[in-house]
């Protein structure tokens, strides 16, 4: 009897898989810190025996040729990938067995690459499952435009056609398992909902309702802004990633951390939102450990800049290491725990700056304060409504145009505050006397501020 366990890679929003028998398994798409798979098929009490990509990722860096070396196994790369590794390369119609009766079953889906490749898993020559990559997702497909903007309409193209392959092929009852969509940027759209089938998808998927020629504009029409690391994930997944260390980094003492900021060094505060407002040390960034921590931090620090962590205890330090590891952040140059004051030099100050509701920031526009209005949604986001006379900065794009907010108190909101406390953050540590809006959106509706749409702005 076969299994298929999902490990769920949720700061990135991807899923990696471990599917098998009773004695062998296959792992699709494993992330960097690959000790949880391990994990996986001991609990199973099963031999990792082959390692599939579905594609060369843009969006971390994999763990699947350490996974391989370790374990053995054979490592399975689409045929058209151009890697600089000894690995078993896959074209379209190529087999493996797992296990006794599982065969997995390579089906080329171009579309998110050009040499994207997704899986079958049969058993008993009846599919039982269909790993799809960034080829077919939940609701969605994935996007066509990060491997080379005059491909970009040709890969759209293509994933339509991979998608009605994938349904033509495979029968209704098959259920989905996508790598992407699930909060990874590698998606067109979010997936709408945990789970699905061929069947699903087929009434559902854009790609599998519409003609080409709309799915293509439509697709077209709603791609975002791609991650500024993403040029940097390919690259390394292509020459082979180096094993993982995830050691404990040095210890940093008060002395430390304020050297560093004076060299310019990023120094982020993992903890919530709430408790880094309250006091912090100035010129330092609050990335809370417990959002989406990669992709933002990622996002926005400059490649290659030294980052020293800071958080409550060494388990946040550990957590926050692993995840910035899957992205290709690989060491930390330092960290320390414990309570804020205890990062700071004697006779030195923490830093603190308000938070507020949009209620707040209503009250304060009727007692004719002069306020700034920051907005930093991306502009999708914003096209969907916005305050009017605000400022729009998307917040992956903040710290090189800090010199453009105007000058006043500056309020500062997104959708939900996680990254309004990030981008109050970098207004606190460029010296600006900012408040942070932790609230909804939906909330300056109800405040009062009457949100304008605009329609879409790319």
């Amino acid at each position: 009897m076969f299994f298929v366990d999902t490990l769920e890679i949720e700061g990135l929003g991807n899923r990696s898989y471990l599917a098998g028998g009773s004695s062998a398994a296959v792992v699709i798409d494993p992330p960097r810190d690959i000790d949880q798979v391990i994990a996986a098929a001991a609990r199973r009490g099963v031999r990792i025996a082959f390692v599939a990509e579905t594609h060369v990722h843009n969006d971390y860096v994999t763990g699947g040729l350490e996974l391989a070396r370790l374990t053995g196994a054979r490592y399975l790369v689409p045929a058209g990938a151009h890697v600089s590794f000894a690995r078993t390369t896959v074209a379209d119609g190529d087999t493996v067995t797992v296990d006794e009766g599982l065969v997995l079953r390579a089906i080329a889906t171009p579309g998110h690459t050009p040499h994207h490749t997704s899986y079958a898993l049969t058993e008993g020559g009846r599919g039982v499952a269909a790993f799809t990559g960034g080829s077919l997702l939940i609701g969605t497909v994935g996007r066509p435009d990060l491997v080379e903007p005059r491909l970009t309409e040709q890969l759209a193209r293509a994933q339509h056609a991979s998608a009605h392959r994938l349904a033509d092929e495979l029968d209704n009852e098959v259920p989905v398992l996508p790598t992407h969509g699930f909060g990874s940027f590698c998606s067109s759209s979010q997936a709408e909902g945990d789970a699905t089938t061929i069947g699903k998808e087929r009434e559902t998927n854009d790609a599998l309702t519409l003609d080409a020629d709309a799915f293509v504009a439509r697709i077209l029409a709603g791609l975002d802004d791609v991650p500024a690391y993403y040029a940097h994930m390919g690259p390394a997944n292509a020459e082979g990633p180096a094993p993982v260390d995830l050691t404990p980094p040095r210890r940093a003492d008060a002395e430390e951390v304020t050297s560093r900021l004076a060299a310019g060094e990023w120094v982020v505060d993992l903890r919530s939102r709430m408790a880094f407002a309250a006091g912090h040390v100035a010129g330092s960034f609050n990335f809370e450990g417990n959002g989406k921590l990669a992709t933002y931090l990622a996002w926005m620090i400059p490649w290659g800049k030294p980052v020293t962590l800071l958080a409550e205890t060494p388990g946040q330090i550990a957590d926050a290491q692993r995840e910035l590891a899957r992205v290709g952040i690989d060491r930390p140059a330092a960290a320390a725990t414990g309570e804020p004051s205890e990062w700071i030099r004697a006779g030195e100050q923490l830093a603190a700056f308000p938070r507020a509701r949009f209620s707040d920031l209503a009250d304060a526009g009727e007692r004719g304060d002069e306020v700034v209005v920051l907005d930093v949604r991306r502009g999708s986001e914003r096209a969907d409504g916005h305050i009017d006379g605000s400022v729009h900065i998307p917040i992956h794009e903040l710290h090189g145009r800090l010199g453009e907010v105007p000058d006043g108190t500056v309020w500062v909101h997104c959708a939900g505050g996680m990254r309004a406390a990030i981008a109050a953050s970098l207004l606190d540590a460029a010296g600006r006397h900012v408040v942070a809006i932790d609230d909804g959106f939906d909330a300056a509706v109800k405040a009062g501020l009457t949100p304008t749409r605009t329609g879409r702005t790319d």
